[in-house]
């Protein structure tokens, strides 16, 4: 069928002959053992896509900030009248791979070298390989990565630690599934007429470039999750790279795959769309559940009527997040698509039997949940939860997902999906706020992307929000449990005094009060 998505046409350029020519500048040299990913033909097709694409999604960007000052001002997010024919429409994406058909159990983290191999071996029926949250973007990061991946596709990675243990691929291994960064994020140390090239188009294109048809020629495929999106148009935009990349490489028209992570508050409003825009490559959609609060914190920052509590209270049992999930298996399942549930923070603790189980106890909860509601797996961020994951889907699942398995429509209005969760700010919830996000900044400067800290995997997203919420809170009249304004001065001095806690600790391995203190000035930063 043909739908009119709406009036709005994306502007692509095409390059003439004289600027298809250019080549990208580095601003650094490539990391020893991966030049040949930076080859004259990879920095051609990376180049291409820029000049093609740049324009188109710099205004998409302008129109990112736009919202935000409509939203600042009061607008609310709703359904787009302009697509309800999508909505109503009967249409399905198209058929999904084989190799993609059971995704009980997904494993994700970043890209170096012992996580890649230990990931593919976890059991996990597939491994998201992460350039975005849970990597720190790093030239050496970014490069390194995306070498580990080029030999975990021909299966000729290997890594010995410094004690000497050996790592290898097993026989059996996790299907590859690989996250670029955002629409919003450049690649600083690559230039194209002065330009830095987005972060999304450098991460897809040398991954696709180099391995694409290797992976066809194994039986599998490229495939990505594609982050923070806003509107069915970014996802049009997506396209239009997906398609352009293809037929610039010679692989058959659908050979990429992909599945959107729905983790903004807009894109839950416009999840038939989206899916409608990617429908000859898309697969699923998944339920980003740590940038989806971030984003209700970004969409309603200055709403004093919508600030959330503590982020150890907004759990997805929360209304407007157990709203988000439903609406979205019941999307993906009218149309054939995935609906894949979302990430469990914690991870297994060693030496305390009783905080161990506790921490799992969570897990089970939240799996049983997610399994029982009707998505078709789940995220783990440690191998140590593949079988407890994969043992609840296992018991709910007849068969290898639920893409047919008959639920009861109940109907959900858009107010449903922003409405604001009851609960309690404590100062010890600020103050671990404010420890959480200094960790990770330090970590992050120090060229980690995730952290656990509190038996908690934190990447990026965790961290932003206890970042995210700081702010509000000094900004809408918060007020503690007890009686105590958020206001910046008090933020700020339980700020410093959770620093000098930091660098007083004698714990092995603790960060460097330097790196703290440097941390904890860009927290303050960001906060004030």
């Amino acid at each position: 069928m043909s739908i009119v998505v709406s009036n709005e046409e994306l502007r692509v350029s095409r390059p003439s002959p004289t600027s298809a020519a250019t080549r990208p500048v580095l601003t650094l040299p490539a990391p020893a053992g991966t030049e040949f990913l930076l080859s004259e033909a990879a920095l051609a097709f990376i180049a291409d896509l820029h000049q093609r694409f740049e324009p188109e999604r710099q205004r998409l960007l302008q129109a990112r900030s736009a919202r935000q000052q409509r939203l600042n001002a009061g607008e609310l997010p709703d359904f787009l009248p302009e697509t309800a024919a999508v909505r109503a429409g009967d249409w399905r994406v198209a058929p999904i791979p084989a190799d993609l058909l059971d995704r009980r159990v997904e494993i994700t983290g970043p890209v170096d070298r012992k996580m890649v191999i230990n990931a593919l071996n976890s059991g996990a029926r597939m491994f998201m390989a992460d350039f975005e949250d849970s990597s720190a973007p790093t030239w050496d990061n970014l490069l390194q990565g995306q070498r580990n991946l080029h030999d975990a596709v021909r299966r000729q990675i290997d890594y010995t630690s410094p004690e000497g243990k050996a790592y290898q691929l097993a026989e059996q291994t996790a299907t590859l599934l690989v996250r670029p960064r955002g629409w919003h994020l450049p690649e600083a140390h690559v230039l194209v007429d002065g330009q830095p090239v987005s972060g999304s188009l450098f991460d897809f294109a040398l991954y696709l470039f180099h391995n694409g048809a290797e992976l066809l020629r194994r039986g599998t495929g490229p495939y990505f999750y594609l982050p923070k999106l806003e509107s069915h148009l970014e996802a049009r935009l997506w396209n239009l790279v997906i398609e352009h990349a293809e037929q610039s490489l010679g692989l058959p028209r659908g050979s990429v795959r992909c599945t959107v992570l729905i983790e903004t508050i807009l894109a839950v409003f416009e999840m038939d769309e989206i899916l409608y825009e990617l429908r000859d490559h898309i697969v699923g959609l998944n339920c980003g559940r740590w940038d989806y609060i971030f984003s209700y914190i970004r969409a309603f920052q200055h709403d004093a009527t919508r600030v959330l509590p503590e982020r150890g209270q907004v759990g997805m049992t929360a209304p407007f997040l157990r709203a988000y999930s439903q609406l979205l298996i019941r999307t993906c399942h009218r149309r054939g698509a995935f609906a894949m549930g979302g990430m469990a923070a914690q991870i297994p603790i060693k030496g305390d039997a009783q905080a161990n189980e506790q921490a799992l106890a969570k897990v089970r909860a939240d799996k049983e949940r997610e399994a029982g509601d009707g998505h078709d797996g789940t995220w783990v961020a440690h191998p140590g939860l593949v079988p407890i994951a994969l043992g609840i889907f296992d018991r709910h699942l007849d068969g290898p997902n639920q893409l047919d398995r008959p639920f009861e429509a109940q109907a959900l209005a858009a107010a449903d999906l922003i409405a604001a969760p009851t609960g309690s700010i404590s100062e010890a919830g600020v103050r671990n706020n404010i420890e959480v996000a200094i960790r990770y900044l330090a970590a992050w400067l120090g060229g980690s992307g995730c952290v656990p800290i509190h038996h908690l995997m934190e990447d990026a997203a965790t961290a932003e929000i206890s970042r995210a919420q700081l702010w509000q809170w000094a900004r809408t009249g918060a007020r503690t449990d007890s009686g105590t304004e958020l206001s910046l001065p008090q933020i700020e001095q339980w700020l410093g005094e959770e620093l000098t806690t930091l660098q007083s600790s004698s714990e092995p391995g603790a960060t460097p009060p330097e790196d703290l203190a440097e941390a904890a000035e860009l927290l303050r930063s960001m906060v004030r």
